[in-house]
């Protein structure tokens, strides 16, 4: 999930959450809406939405596709205005018929829109909600846990964040290349918009692609965009993140991740900063900064030809690395502390971290960082238990490896092992949450099966399984594919 913080032109800086099954639709709606200056939330389905919604996040409007899996876009309606009767819902349908937009309406959605949905018919129909008083809650823009109340970096006592910041400003200032390094979750994005917050270019656009989310094959035409009839389905021109930021910065998410055959294009319109969209024949002109992010080695993945020298040097004019929570076990408390007041509300008020829940956060070692932290306060808010938070995390502790990620693109094939609770944690599992994690090893192992049996092609590995490959790549992101890959060639 990501947090928007630019505002844009017309909007405040609120939080939508995007319901669509379509990850090629997800991600369009996601970039759009952070093109504008919305915080974005995502979901794939009816259930993940309403999960999200019963947990106390707040949302200023909702986007809800119809046709969704397991839930479809009517039901969820039903419970979305059972939990909030006053959150503007529009409603999302390639089939537009005159019945779905009745039946919408007398659910309680605040508007239809039909697919393919147009920028500007989005941002209309967004504001209008808005405008017209639908939600009544006031609500703060959310943000990343690493960030304070004012939207700045939260930079703690830790001596190497202290050095970060006093360089910020120049760096800032600069309008050069970065690239931000660090682990997942330590708030490399957060590092990222204060940047672009800082900088001449505070009034243009901020926008964000994660490159390990985009398969592949799709990433050219989100980053360049196409012309109407560029391939099949390509029904009217599309602009690309290069075009949307005109003027203002692109953060590039995860670049160790994107594929070699890419990187080529990508430093092309980083020397001459013009490009061609797909079945275009128009050189495209273009002035934007460019912020790149990664938890990979890339100096080891040049070594294994997984990533280009020239565009590693273009990119890495400051380097800016960010410390694990794990390194800076001196300001948890203090994030602890600011996740509760970001969290509470006349509804959900704050509560006390007790000493042994104090001692337990700081000896913990955070393999997800900032956003573990952040999670594990949220479910102390809602369970209100201190003690149950203390041995969740005395088990999560005990004896677990760390978590190590597959180096090569293609990892050796690892052996199936089976997955032992440590002692006391199954007791305390119900029987459908036992039946939960069976489903989903089941899963995994099968995934990773044909993963091996195909050398880690994922096209064939979908065709082998007889699922769509869309639907392939959000198993592996869902189940953590190459992370079990990782902890099982640990074990192994």
């Amino acid at each position: 999930m990501s947090f928007g913080s630019e505002q844009g032109a017309g909007s405040t800086q609120r939080t939508i959450l995007v319901a669509e099954d379509d990850a090629e639709v997800r991600n369009f709606l996601e970039v759009t809406l952070q093109c504008r200056g919305y915080a974005v939330e995502s979901a794939s389905d009816g259930n993940e939405l309403l999960g999200y919604l019963s947990t106390g996040g707040s949302v200023s409007a909702i986007l809800l596709d119809i046709m969704m899996p397991n839930k479809d876009g009517f039901e969820t309606l039903r419970e979305i205005r059972q939990l909030n009767s006053t959150v503007p819902v529009i409603m999302l349908s390639g089939m537009s018929s005159p019945l779905n937009v009745v039946q919408a309406m007398k659910i309680g959605a605040t508007d239809f829109l039909a697919k393919p949905v147009g920028h500007e018919d989005l941002f209309r129909a967004i504001e209008q909600a808005m405008d017209a008083g639908v939600s009544t809650e006031e609500e703060a823009p959310l943000e990343s846990p690493a960030a304070s109340s004012s939207g700045e970096m939260f930079f703690g006592k830790n001596p190497v964040m202290n050095a970060l910041r006093s360089c910020l400003p120049k760096v800032a200032r600069s309008d050069v290349p970065v690239l931000i390094q660090g682990e997942t979750g330590t708030g490399k994005e957060v590092l990222a918009r204060q940047l672009h917050a800082l900088s001449a270019r505070a009034s243009r656009p901020f926008v964000k692609l994660n490159c390990a989310a985009v398969p592949s094959d799709l990433m050219e035409s989100e980053l360049f965009g196409y012309e109407r009839g560029a391939f099949t389905g390509a029904f009217q021109r599309k602009l690309g993140i290069f075009e949307l930021a005109d003027g203002g910065t692109i953060l590039l998410d995860e670049i160790g991740d994107m594929d070699i055959r890419l990187q080529a294009k990508l430093l092309q319109v980083l020397q001459d900063h013009e490009f061609r969209r797909l079945g275009g024949k128009d050189n495209v002109h273009v002035q934007v900064r460019v912020i790149a992010s990664t938890h990979r080695n890339l100096e080891e993945a040049i070594r294994t030809n997984n990533f280009r020298e020239d565009l590693y040097y273009r990119l890495n004019v400051f380097t800016l690395m960010v410390p694990s929570l794990r390194e800076r076990r001196e300001d948890v408390l203090a994030f602890a502390d600011f996740l509760i007041k970001k969290h509470s509300s006349l509804k959900v008020p704050p509560v006390v971290l007790t000493p042994t829940l104090k001692d337990a956060l700081t000896a913990f070692d955070w393999p997800g960082n900032i956003r573990q932290l952040e999670n594990v306060i949220r479910k102390l808010m809602v369970l209100r238990d201190p003690d149950v938070i203390v041995r969740e995390l005395n088990l999560l502790g005990a004896g677990r490896p760390a978590k190590v990620r597959p180096a090569a693109a293609q990892p050796e094939p690892v052996k199936r092992t089976e997955w032992v609770a440590p002692e006391g944690e199954t007791e305390r599992l119900t029987v459908l949450e036992q039946a939960s994690r069976a489903k989903e090893k089941a899963e995994a192992d099968a995934i990773l099966e044909a993963l091996n049996g195909t050398r880690w092609n994922r096209k064939q590995a979908a065709a082998r399984l007889n699922i769509d490959y869309k639907a392939f790549l959000y198993k592996m992101k869902k189940l953590a594919i190459e992370e079990r890959a990782g902890e099982l060639s640990h074990l192994t």
